[in-house]
């Protein structure tokens, strides 16, 4: 996420990694029991998280892994309160909301926020913390239920967010008709700000897949191991990650597994996307994870 002067102030951390950039191994990493004997694995229901930040946990114990991969992005809020402000105040629009990560805190600073998710059990998540809050600031939230990839619109925003990456959870095809219709509902001086992991193509050739361990941090006697798989697809622009958790308390031991599906974001590609939306990039921000990848932000606003 990006650089230069008069959108961001003060001085910004740098970005942390996307959660599709390898995390460090956790020290001691070597700890995670042998799959030789653990239990049998449970698939999750939902099968797929199908997201980034609109990631639907499978139960009630993967909010401790949700949130530990939402971790790297917990930064942003204030870059984007900035941002917020910078462009004059709300009505907000919050794409891809999930529970609530960037939602309450804009509406608990003031701003209308309109959140937009495909789950329903995350807006119900959000509304209740809302609720558990106060009404001054469930009364500044709006939810509505609808996937991305067919977006259709009401209001004017001052901002919109595409946070967490969610941008590489729209599928290609439907990446050109957001665009357009997150920009036709632009306020006069609005502006438009998504985040994305950047790969170098040619590196992902040369080894398409990663793995990585960490430990998932818990506060309810559980212990939580992951090793997440990474896997590349250039030919279909995609990639898949497989999160293989061991969870361990007092009298038993479960093995998890949850996996989200992304496509690779060409920033060539999504520069000139957003040019044929009417969108012009005022600002770019990027952090490099490794020699690879780098995490992108990008400001953009109304062309002319």
């Amino acid at each position: 996420m990006h650089t230069p002067s008069g959108v961001f102030s003060p001085p910004l951390p740098p970005v942390a990694p996307a959660p599709s950039a390898p995390l460090a191994p956790a020290p001691h990493a070597a700890a995670v029991p042998s799959p030789a004997v653990l239990p049998p694995a449970v698939l999750s229901p939902a099968g797929f998280l199908p997201g980034l930040e609109s990631a639907s946990p499978a139960d009630e114990d993967s909010l401790w892994l949700q949130d530990a991969l939402l971790g790297p992005h917990s930064a942003d809020i204030v870059r984007y309160l900035g941002l917020a402000r910078d462009c004059g105040g709300g009505p907000v629009l919050d794409l891809g909301c999930g529970a609530g990560r960037l939602a309450v805190p804009f509406a608990r600073q003031g701003f209308r926020v309109e959140a937009v998710d495909r789950d329903a059990d995350s807006l119900e998540r959000l509304r209740a913390w809302g609720r558990r809050i106060g009404p001054q600031v469930s009364e500044r939230l709006v939810t509505t239920r609808a996937d991305l990839a067919g977006l259709r619109l009401r209001g004017g925003y001052r901002l919109v967010l595409l946070a967490g990456a969610m941008i590489s959870a729209v599928p290609p095809r439907a990446r050109p008709g957001l665009l357009r219709e997150i920009a036709a509902h632009l306020e006069p001086g609005g502006a438009l700000a998504l985040d994305f992991t950047a790969h170098r193509l040619r590196g992902l050739a040369e080894d398409p897949s990663r793995t990585w361990a960490f430990q998932v941090p818990r506060f309810d006697g559980v212990e939580e191991w992951t090793v997440a798989r990474q896997e590349f697809d250039l030919d279909g622009m995609g990639e898949h990650i497989t999160y293989h958790s061991v969870r361990t308390g007092k009298l038993s031991s479960e093995r998890v597994v949850t996996a989200t599906r992304k496509w690779i974001v060409d920033p060539e590609r999504l520069t000139a996307e957003l040019h044929g939306a009417g969108l012009r990039v005022e600002r770019r921000r990027g952090h490099r994870v490794d020699e690879r990848t780098e995490s992108v932000l990008l400001v953009c606003r109304a062309a002319g």
